[in-house]
């Protein structure tokens, strides 16, 4: 399928690098990177984002095994507790109108027992910087992004 048009993030001028340093802030918060990238598969799993895993075992081997199982985290048991808050919280942000309740406590409780507040902050607005990245890369139709 092809894309309905450039990638807004390079239209709009200098839209893309306060996006970017965005996501440099939240990185530096002090969520694990691999969480942070656990949540971003998922988040775009239900936004409907392709991405494509490398193949070659040399890249394959830079990223976490784990991503492509990551849909499957409630039964799979390779995820931590502290992963799998995020990856809960991660759905229920992401879903905002999906429920009269959309991040229950229960959720909000068992992610604040794994992070702080400022790592809590970052994983939301890392949900909220992929639900805009993945509303721009799906609304426009762009191609399958290379993880990573």
């Amino acid at each position: 399928m092809a894309s309905r048009m450039n990638n807004p993030s390079l239209v709009v001028p200098d839209a893309l690098p306060p996006l970017l340093e965005l996501g440099k802030v939240i990185n530096q918060v002090g969520v694990p990177v691999r969480t942070l990238d656990l949540v971003r598969m998922r988040v775009s799993q239900l936004n409907g984002r392709v991405w494509i895993l490398p193949a070659e075992p040399e890249a394959a081997a830079r990223i976490d095994n784990r991503l492509s199982t990551v849909a499957d985290w409630r039964e799979a048991d390779c995820f931590t507790d502290a992963e799998r808050a995020a990856l809960a919280l991660a759905e229920t942000a992401a879903r905002l109108g999906d429920r009269v309740d959309p991040v229950p406590d229960d959720v909000w409780g068992e992610a604040a027992r794994h992070y702080t507040e400022p790592e809590l902050s970052a994983l939301i607005m890392h949900v909220g910087l992929v639900n805009l990245w993945n509303c721009i890369n799906v609304s426009t139709r762009q191609d399958p992004a290379d993880w990573r």
